[in-house]
């Protein structure tokens, strides 16, 4: 059941919308941190270096909507702007990125609306990561409502790119000259040398250990 289908335009329909997204970050963060644990818990390694999640402003909401041409209104927001509850998986190997994809594939509870693969087709700007549109039930007293979360992953590199980026283009408002925009990709460029060359390393490690351990 869609959220817009079971709200309208009010003070209390935002205030519900809000605590609904509030709810399905919170089932979402837990079902990533159990996974964490889990694969810890049995192959000695964690994949995921931390968790960040966050509800997009208001204003940010409404900005996004002008933006895509939608009026600002309830039904619009939960039907058009996907992005709303966010969490970003970072990773120390991209190797880990595509192991993280396929564990929250697997789950049950979460239905996958969508995947981009910004990984395997950087945008333009040299921006990667793997994204993910998931809905998680949330169980209400007298409902059900499946409510969509966006789960962005990430190698440490990635996001440390892909936040210096948003901050540069924040300060242009999105209007940054040429040169910024080639210097950032160049970056990115490297970004991507540096995640290959440190899983190449990560891999010989693994080797070397296991050679030692048969001996």
């Amino acid at each position: 059941m869609d959220i817009a289908d079971k709200f309208n335009e009010s003070v209390t329909s935002w205030e519900t919308v809000i605590f609904l997204y509030n709810s399905a970050l919170k089932e979402v963060e837990t079902k990533l941190e159990i996974l964490n644990d889990e694969f810890r818990h049995i192959h000695k390694y964690n994949p995921i270096e931390y968790i960040k999640s966050r509800i997009k402003t208001p204003e940010s909401i409404v900005k996004k909507l002008k933006r895509n041409n939608y009026e600002s209104t309830i039904d619009n927001m939960v039907s058009h702007v996907n992005d709303i509850a966010g969490i970003r998986l970072v990773c120390s190997f991209t190797s880990d990125i595509y192991r993280l994809a396929e564990m929250i594939g697997r789950q049950n509870d979460l239905t996958v609306v969508s995947v981009k693969d910004y990984i395997k087709k950087p945008k333009e700007s040299g921006y990667k990561s793997y994204h993910m549109l998931v809905t998680v039930p949330i169980f209400l007293t007298d409902r059900v409502i499946d409510t969509k979360v966006e789960i962005q992953i990430r190698t440490i590199a990635m996001d440390f790119w892909a936040s210096l980026e948003h901050k540069i283009y924040y300060k242009f408002e999105g209007d940054a000259p040429e040169y910024i925009s080639r210097d950032l990709r160049e970056c990115a460029g490297i970004v991507s040398k540096l995640d290959a060359k440190m899983l190449s390393l990560n891999n010989a490690i693994l080797q070397a250990k296991k050679e030692q351990e048969a001996k």
